[in-house]
This record gives structure tokens, C-alpha cells and sequence, in this order.
């Protein structure tokens, strides 16, 4: 296709008519490795229109994008070697002949090219911007230095490498232009460009290092004289935009933010002697001693603008005000600063922190816009204000004995003006702003006296009378003050109540900054409310204004006070369950909406979404012994919990998923329509969602262990066969590393322990991927987990496991490495395996069930290494339920020694048929010198430390069938079982023991009855009540 066809597509990509549009974007696609040159031909023939110009430039960055560097490496490459040479060897030329709204494009192709191919591919890349850096086309070797320069921004070590020799081969050159256009009377804006492209330069080449040509003296100072000429030049009145927003983008302005930020960025680095390498000490000592205390004087001229009336960008102010909270812990720097100190503390500062003429446009015209830029957080990474507060909390306190006396007087002296003038002559904005810093010193104030004790009457005085201003931003500015002391101990409980009062009374303000500004202060006074009768009667009323106020603006911040709320009230928020959930479900779908249709990732409608699931989840956690009012929610939250498990909920997966938990264990049953949930789940696992594994597996747990009939009989869908496809692809994937797959043996042990007895032709398929994941897995963790799934298998079914082990020819193998990994011990004489409490009763249950196994599925050469590992292993088990049960009792202060095994025969009625009446009587006198063995089912090790729960993981908490067997009954069944059915081999089986082993037997003997009578009355007192009803 020659260049005038191509042309002709692309004016028909701009088409009203969508079909046209549509049909020339598939062309575009489906052609665009053949023309990649030729669109880069017609993105630089200026006699083409420029709207077919830009479109394709942007078919061609995008096609770029994706396939210049292809992420697979199997990938077949669609750009051919000799187009790549071709669009490398023109590309650079091209970057400056063509307008900037094209030149954006072609820089980002650039920026993927440079990534790709630099320096392997591009080695006289550099070249020729060395070359044109002395030449005529200094831009465009500007332009692209600067993307190769950002390339290493945020390299370190090895990566950086290629950093010293563009910094060797070009910086002398930006030195002489940056010289050169420095000197230039009545510069042009390009001029500014020009400097703050090499601004741009300079940032990324010492981001995170100076490279080593810096480290120079007279290199570096020849780069600060240049830097602090430009900091210290006025910037060109003429030709600065009116409009704000133009303004401050203005390329003078810009240059200037370049500057203090690269100023800034030497002075965290290197304005701390204590925190540098030994090898940048002597540097950071220059740079101290010639440049810190310049700069400092220049950023104070700077701000002296701000006092005069003059012009400063607020990202210029909030820069040069980071720089000073930086100096005030440095004595030398604070010396410097202290002259000029009240002036800059009382005049520039503090005006700052005042409410002002853009806060009241803001407030009267667009108040939803003054809201969300007072609660956002990148709002104050640039904002003047937060940095000036952050500059007086620094002042007092690192050198709070000379200023915050000084300070509170300044505000002292405002508060009596204030109240001393006439209604219209109040400084309404100077006492926000004291309020202000009151508020933000709040945590200083409460720990230094002579203020600590009279805060009571400062709000009393000064604050309460605001909740009834004529002024509303002095209402909004009294809610936010009372919430930051709600926490301190007032003398009159009278103060604290009126306080709440007048913030539950804001919540029904006119103006909806003071709404918000009471629901982020009445979080704070439920936190601290000891008598909830004081918010009792008002719940409704208040949960009412909520919503109201949900209804009007996107704040994460108010649905963290409802969670606060909801979290207080426990089930008292049973009869509002309901309605709660409804009106956050509203909620997070108008954030959702809004979320979408705003791009913007900090977009406050994406977190407040979060936020209202969140809260949702908070309410379920709440009511969670109401299971009606599951039933009565489902509906509601359904239609959430069926997007959002798609793709589409990526964001808000985890918050999802945790009602989906909530949903499927709490209602009384899992309904059809919560079923529906199974096959996204599925779905999501297969495409994108392995890294939420651990949290899909609560929900399907559920899924399994609470509606297993309907797991089992269901089969459209056929969920028993969804789940091995899942779990037999994602135990192959050889893509996934071990801890990634860790939730998939859990679930097949959830399926054997929950399905006993029903799922006979899945115990092959999945002992077989169980095995193969067996035989590449490194970690012991996972091994442990898969060996589990035998034990469980065993449990399930010993013969039918066993024959199957045969089957695959691993049975030797299999019990080789498991009683391998048993024996392994940590130097506290723990097991270094299986150290969950779980874990080792899994094992217990699964070895058990062996031994009752007859003589031709169990050989007797196999009998006695099972049966001495499963003591060994109860003996663990039982030490770490006592450890457990004795810091269980500690934390609630509960003195009751858990009993050990009794060793004693006194005690032993001798009718438990086991081990111990098969015992030689010459034997019986050892054996009670052994009851030390036996001990270790009593006595802890106090250096177990080692054993803390370093595998210990949520899923620990979930409810299992095996929960209810008791390991030690289940053993001394299955020997009895031994015992009656072969006693020769029960006779050979003790006899092959050694003493020690005898013991524990023993040991674990009378353990079990003990646990049997123990269960017996459990029961006898859990049939009572119900008999008694």
C-alpha cells in the first residue's frame, strides 16, 4: 500500500460515522507491521493534514509500544530487523522537525526504544547526541538526552553503570550551553525550555547517585553557579499568563520548580554529614560549607516575594518550605535561619496557614472540589499550607524551647483580637489559620506543660463558640479542631458531651465542607466515647446523615468513620444491617461510576469504592452471629460480588472476596445464586488472579465444606471437575513458583476431609499431580503441604491411597521422604516440619490410619517405623496444644495448669487393654524409670522460641471435619483394632519397640482416655441446656 492509500485510512480512523472509523482502525492493526515506516513517513510530511499527522503518530507509538520489545520472548517479532534500523536511523532527526503535539508521540516511541535497545542495540545512540549537542540541533539532543538520562533515574548498582559514561561524554557540553544561555539578556521561553530540559538532565543523572564526575570541586561548583543564578534571577514579567493554572505551567516558572527541586535533592542527600558514606563525606562537607547556607538565604528571598504580594507557584513555595523544615534540626543551618526567624514564622508562614481568597472561591463556587483537595494526599505533597504546618511542627519540636512559647502567644494574641473586635471586623481567615496550627500541634500541646492543662478551656473558649460562626469555614475548622483533642480527659464530662453534641449537629450544616469535616471529627469522639449512651439514642439519626452526606460526595474518610461506628456497636447494628448495606452498596456503585469515568488513578470515587466494602465487610463481621440477616443482605449484595469478581473488580478483589467469605460461612446455607459465584472464581484463577489464590480459597473452603451435597450432586456446572481442571493446571505450571501454589493442596485436603466416602475417582487424579508437584518442589513448606494431602488421602481411604501410591510406583519413596522430614528437628529439639498444630494432627490421622490396615496391604517391616512416628508426632502435637492452651490461659490471667499424662500406676485402672498390660513385669520396673519420656507430653521447653508461628497462616482458623476427631482416641482405636483382629502382630509389633517407645505408648494410652471422658462430658454439657429448653 503506497503512502496515499495509507493516508487515506487514516483520515477515515477520523470519521463521524463509527462503522468507517472502526473498519480503518482493523486496517491499521491488522497492516501496521508492514507501513510502520511509512506511517513514520506521513507523521513527518509537513504537506499532510495534521489531524491524519497525529493519528498516526499515536498508531504508531502504540504499535511500537507492544511490539518493539515483545514481553514473551517466544513471541514472533512482527517488526523486522532492517524496519527497526530504519526508524532508528531517522527517528532522531525527526524529533524536531515535527510540532510538540507529534513530537509527544514520537517521544514515547523513543522512550520505548531507548529502554529496549540502549546501549547493546544503539551503541551510536550517544554519538549523535554528543555530536548535536555542538551542533544546531541542540533541542532535539536535549529532548532525547533527557529520556535516555531518565532510563537510569531509578537504577542502582550494576544497572547504573552505563550513567558515568553519558555523564563523561555529554555533561561537559550541557555545562558550556547551560553557561551560555544563562548569560543571555532578555532571554526568549525558548530559552526556558532549553534550561529546563538540561534541569531535566542533571535530575535524573543524580536521582539516587552523583556520578563520579560531580564528585569533582571545581565541576560541581561550576554546575551550583549556575544553578543559584537561576534561583536567584527574577523571573521575566513579561509574557506570564494571567490565568492561574497557565501561570504556574509558564516555561520560566517551570525552570524555577527544576531548580529547587534538583537544589532540594543535594540537600537530602548530602545535608546530613551522619548519614554519609564514607566516601561522599568530604563531598557532603563541600557542599555544606559552600552551597547549603547560599541556598538557603536564596529560598528565603524567594519566599519574601510571598510577603511583599508578589507571585510564587505553589509547588515552588511548598518546595522551599521542605527545605527549611529540613534545616531546623541542623545547628549551623538553624543560626542562619534564626535572624530572620519571626519574620518568616509570622509573616510568611503563618499567612499560609490561613484561609484565603482561592479557598473561599473554591468554597462558594465548587464546594465538592474544596473537599476532596482538603482530604486528598497528593493535594499535599504539593500544597503550600500542609508544608507550612509541617514546617511549624518541625520548629517546635526540634527547637521547641525558644519558639513554641513564642508561637502559642502569636496565637493567643489572634484568639483576643478575634474576640475582641466587632462582628464585621473579626480576622475571620487569622483565627482558621490559628485553629489551624492548634490543631496540627495537638500531639505537642498534650505533652508540655503549662498547655497540656489548660487545652479543656482553649476549646471551651475558643473553639466551641465556632460551632455556631456565621462563617463557615470557622464551623468546619471547630469540627475538625474537637475531633483532634476528643482523646484528651475532660475535667467536666459536660465539655466532652457538648462537644459531640455540636459535631453530631454538624452534620447538618448547609455548607457540606463543615458535614464532612463533623463526620472526620465525630470518628474521633466515638473512639473516645466510654459511655455509647451518649451516642445510643442518636444511632439512627446519625447513620441517616451519613447517607445523606454519602449521597453528595466520594471520602474514603467518612466511610471510615461509619466502620468506627459499626465496629463500636458490635451487634447493636443488627436492626440498621439492612438498610447500612443497601445505601454502601449505592454508594459503591456511584464511585464505581465515577471511578470510571475519571482515568485518574488517585481519583478519590476509586478509594471511597474501597472504602464502602470495606465498611460492608465490617457490618458481616459485625452480625455475624445473626445468619438471617445474610439472607436478608444477599440480594443487595449479589449484584457486587458478581462484577466485581470479574476482571472488571481487580481493584477491589480482596474487599470482595471477603464478603464473598463472610456470605458463604455466616448464612444459614449457601444459596443457587451464591453458587453462581463458583465458576467466576474459577475463571478469574485460570486468567489473572493467581496472586489472590490465598484469598480464593476461604470462599471455596466454604464453597465445599458448608454446601458439600450440592458440591458433590451439582453438574451443570459440574464444580468437582471445574476444580481438578483448576487445581491439576496450577499444580503443573511450571511457571509458578512454590509459595504461589501453596492454597492448592489445602483445597484438595478441604475436598478428601469434607467429601469422606464420596469421592473415591478423585483420589487418583489428585494423588498423581500431588506426586509430580512433589517431585520439582524446593520448598519444605509446600512439600509439607503435599504430603499432607497423602496423609489426608489416607484418612480418606488407607487401602484405596495405598493401592494408588502402588499403582504410581512411589509408595517407598513417598513414606521415605515423609518420616524423613518428621525425624528433622530445629536446635530447640522442635520438629523443623509440620509446625502447625494442623499440620501435625493431619499427619496423626493419616499415619494412624494405616496401622489398621491388614497384614497384606501393610507389611510388618512397615508397621513399626509408622507406628514410633506417629507417637513421636502426637508427643509434638500434645506439647504444642499445652503451649498453646498455657498462653491462652496467661492472656486472660487464668492460673489452671493444664494436667500432663499421668505416670503414675496408682492411677491407671489397668482396663485400657494396650501396650502396657503386654508389658514383661521385669519390664514395668524400667519402665517407670522412663516416665521422664513420658514427660515430655508435661514439661515445655523454655528455648522453643524458635517455634513461633513463623508458617502460621489465616487459613489455621478454618473449620475442618477433623476438627472434632481427637488424635489420641483415633490412635488407641485403630491399635485396638490391631490388637483384636491380629494379635501376632500386635504381639510383634510392641515387642519390636524399644523402652522409651513403650512410654510414650503408654502415655498416649491413658492421654486418650482422658480426652474420651473429657469429650463425653463436653457433650453431656452441651445437651443440657437444649434438654433443659
Amino acid at each position: 500500500m503506497d503512502l496515499p492509500s495509507l493516508a487515506v485510512i487514516l483520515q477515515a480512523a477520523l470519521s463521524p460515522n463509527p462503522d468507517e472509523r472502526k473498519a480503518a482502525e482493523q486496517s491499521l492493526t491488522q497492516y501496521a507491521p508492514q507501513h510502520l515506516v511509512r506511517l513514520l513517513q506521513i507523521i513527518v510530511d509537513n504537506n499532510c493534514d495534521l489531524a491524519v499527522r497525529q493519528v498516526a503518530s499515536i498508531h504508531f507509538k502504540n504499535f511500537v509500544a507492544k511490539n518493539w520489545s515483545p514481553h514473551d520472548p517466544d513471541e514472533q517479532h512482527k517488526i523486522s530487523q532492517g524496519d527497526k534500523d530504519m526508524v532508528r536511523n531517522h527517528i532522531l532527526g525527526f524529533v524536531v522537525q515535527v510540532p510538540p503535539l507529534l513530537r509527544v508521540q514520537l517521544g514515547e516511541c523513543l522512550k520505548t526504544m531507548i529502554h529496549a535497545d540502549y546501549p547493546e542495540q544503539w551503541p551510536h545512540l550517544l554519538d549523535w547526541v554528543k555530536h548535536n549537542l555542538q551542533d544546531q540541533q541542540v533541542y532535539g539532543a536535549l529532548f532525547v538526552l533527557r529520556i535516555l538520562s531518565r532510563k537510569y533515574e531509578f537504577k542502582s548498582d550494576d544497572e547504573r553503570t552505563p550513567v558515568s559514561h553519558i555523564v563523561e561524554e555529554t555533561f561537559p557540553h550541557l555545562l558550556n550551553i547551560f553557561n551560555k544561555l544563562v548569560q543571555i539578556v532578555n532571554p526568549s521561553l525558548e530559552v526556558a525550555d532549553l534550561i529546563k530540559l538540561i534541569c531535566k538532565i542533571f535530575w535524573s543523572s543524580i536521582y539516587l547517585e552523583i556520578p563520579k564526575q560531580l564528585i569533582d570541586p571545581n565541576v560541581f561548583t561550576a554546575w551550583m553557579i549556575l544553578f543559584l543564578n537561576v534561583l536567584e534571577r527574577a523571573v521575566p514579567v513579561e509574557g506570564q499568563p494571567v490565568d492561574p493554572d497557565l501561570r504556574k505551567s509558564w516555561g520560566w516558572w517551570k525552570v524555577k520548580k527544576w531548580t529547587v527541586h534538583i537544589l532540594n535533592r543535594l540537600y537530602t542527600r548530602f545535608g546530613d554529614l551522619k548519614l554519609q558514606t564514607p566516601e561522599n563525606k568530604a563531598f557532603a562537607q563541600m557542599f555544606l560549607n559552600n552551597f547549603a547556607g547560599k541556598i538557603l538565604e536564596c529560598h528565603l528571598n524567594l519566599l519574601n516575594v510571598i510577603r511583599v504580594g508578589g507571585y510564587l507557584p505553589e509547588r515552588v513555595t511548598n518546595l522551599i518550605l521542605q527545605y527549611l523544615s529540613n534545616s531546623v534540626s541542623k545547628n549551623n543551618m538553624y543560626s542562619l535561619l534564626q535572624p530572620r526567624l519571626d519574620v518568616l514564622l509570622f509573616e510568611i508562614i503563618f499567612p499560609l496557614m490561613c484561609f484565603n481568597d482561592n479557598d473561599q472561591k473554591l468554597w462558594e463556587e465548587d464546594p465538592h472540589e474544596y473537599v476532596r483537595k482538603g482530604y486528598d494526599i497528593i493535594e499535599d505533597l504539593y500544597s503550600p499550607r500542609t508544608a507550612a504546618i509541617d514546617f511549624v511542627s518541625e520548629l517546635v519540636r526540634k527547637r521547641g524551647k525558644e519558639n513554641l512559647h513564642k508561637f502559642i502567644q502569636f496565637i493567643v494574641e489572634i484568639f483576643r483580637r478575634y474576640d475582641e473586635s466587632a462582628m464585621e471586623y473579626k480576622p475571620y481567615r487569622q483565627k482558621d489559620g490559628a485553629l489551624l496550627a492548634i490543631g496540627a500541634l495537638c500531639d505537642k500541646l498534650k505533652q508540655t506543660e503549662p498547655y497540656k492543662s489548660e487545652l479543656e478551656r482553649m476549646l471551651v473558649q475558643h473553639v466551641f463558640p465556632e460551632f455556631s460562626s456565621p462563617v463557615g469555614h470557622l464551623r468546619a475548622k471547630a469540627a475538625w479542631v474537637a475531633g483532634q483533642y476528643a482523646h484528651i480527659k475532660f475535667s467536666d464530662p459536660n465539655n466532652f458531651r457538648k462537644a459531640l453534641q455540636s459535631v453530631v449537629a454538624g452534620l447538618r450544616d448547609l455548607e457540606l465542607p463543615v458535614r464532612v469535616d463533623s463526620v472526620f471529627a465525630l470518628r474521633s469522639f466515638v473512639e473516645a466515647c466510654k459511655d455509647l449512651n451518649e451516642i445510643r439514642p442518636i444511632l439512627p439519626q446519625l447513620l441517616d446523615e451519613f447517607f445523606k452526606l454519602m449521597n453528595e460526595v466520594e471520602n474514603e474518610d467518612l466511610v471510615f468513620t461509619l466502620e468506627t461506628v459499626v465496629d463500636k456497636f458490635g451487634e447493636e447494628m443488627a436492626p440498621y444491617a439492612l438498610g447500612l448495606c443497601q445505601n454502601l452498596a449505592a454508594a459503591f456503585w456511584r464511585c464505581m461510576n465515577t471511578a470510571e469515568a475519571d482515568v485518574d488513578i488517585d481519583d478519590p470515587g476509586a478509594l471511597a469504592a474501597v472504602g464502602c466494602l470495606r465498611a460492608i465487610g465490617t457490618i458481616l463481621e459485625s452480625v455475624s452471629r445473626l445468619p438471617h440477616l445474610f439472607i436478608q443482605v444477599e440480594p443487595t449484595l449479589l449484584p457486587i460480588m458478581c462484577r466485581m469478581l470479574t476482571s472488571d473488580g481487580q481493584e477491589v478483589y480482596e474487599e470482595v472476596l471477603e464478603i464473598v467469605s463472610y456470605m458463604t460461612f455466616f448464612s444459614p446455607t449457601i444459596s443457587l445464586d451464591m453458587w453462581s459465584l463458583w465458576p467466576l472464581m474459577i475463571e478469574a484463577l485460570t486468567e489473572w488472579a493467581v496472586d489472590f489464590f490465598p484469598n480464593i480459597l476461604v470462599p471455596m473452603d466454604n464453597y465445599i465444606s458448608r454446601g458439600t451435597a450440592h458440591f458433590l450432586s451439582c453438574k451443570e456446572p459440574d464444580y468437582q471437575q471445574s476444580l481438578w481442571n483448576l487445581l491439576s493446571s496450577i499444580m503443573a505450571d511450571k511457571n509458578l513458583e512454590d509459595n504461589d501454589i501453596q492454597p492448592a493442596p489445602k483445597l484438595i485436603q478441604v475436598v478428601f476431609q469434607n467429601c469422606r466416602g464420596q469421592v473415591d475417582h478423585w483420589v487418583e487424579p489428585y494423588l498423581r499431580i500431588t506426586v509430580e508437584r512433589l517431585h520439582r518442589t524446593e520448598k519444605s513448606y509446600l512439600k509439607c503441604l503435599l504430603l499432607q494431602v497423602i496423609a489426608d488421602a489416607l484418612y480418606y481411604n488407607a487401602a484405596l491411597t495405598l493401592s494408588m501410591l502402588h499403582k504410581l510406583g512411589v509408595t517407598a519413596e513417598v513414606f521415605s521422604l515423609w518420616l524423613q522430614m518428621l525425624q528433622q528437628k530445629k536446635k530447640s529439639g522442635l520438629l523443623a516440619n509440620f509446625k502447625r498444630e494442623h499440620d501435625k494432627k493431619v499427619c496423626c490421622l493419616g499415619l494412624t490410619s494405616l496401622l489398621a490396615l491388614p497384614a497384606d496391604q501393610l507389611s510388618g517391616d512397615a508397621l513399626p517405623p509408622v507406628f514410633r512416628a506417629t507417637l513421636d508426632l502426637l508427643v509434638a502435637y500434645k506439647d504444642q496444644v499445652a503451649k498453646a492452651a498455657k498462653e491462652e490461659e496467661a492472656e486472660a490471667e487464668d492460673e489452671d495448669d493444664m494436667d500432663g499424662f499421668q505416670t503414675d500406676d496408682d492411677d491407671d485402672d489397668g482396663e485400657m487393654g494396650l501396650v502396657a498390660d503386654d508389658l514383661d513385669e521385669a519390664d514395668s520396673t524400667r519402665l517407670q524409670k522412663l516416665t521422664a519420656q513420658a514427660k515430655a507430653f508435661r514439661d515445655d521447653d523454655d528455648d522453643d522460641s524458635d517455634d513461633s508461628d513463623d508458617d502460621y497462616s489465616e487459613d489455621e482458623e478454618l473449620q475442618s471435619p477433623i476438627d472434632e476427631v481427637d488424635p489420641f482416641v483415633f490412635f488407641v482405636d485403630a491399635v485396638k483394632v490391631v490388637q483384636v483382629s491380629d494379635p501376632l502382630r500386635f504381639q510383634n509389633l510392641t515387642q519390636s519397640l524399644d523402652l522409651s517407645y513403650q512410654a510414650l505408648a503408654h502415655g498416649v494410652a491413658q492421654h486418650a482416655e482422658q480426652r474420651r471422658a473429657e469429650i463425653e462430658k463436653e457433650k453431656l454439657e452441651k445437651a443440657s441446656p437444649v434438654a433443659a429448653s
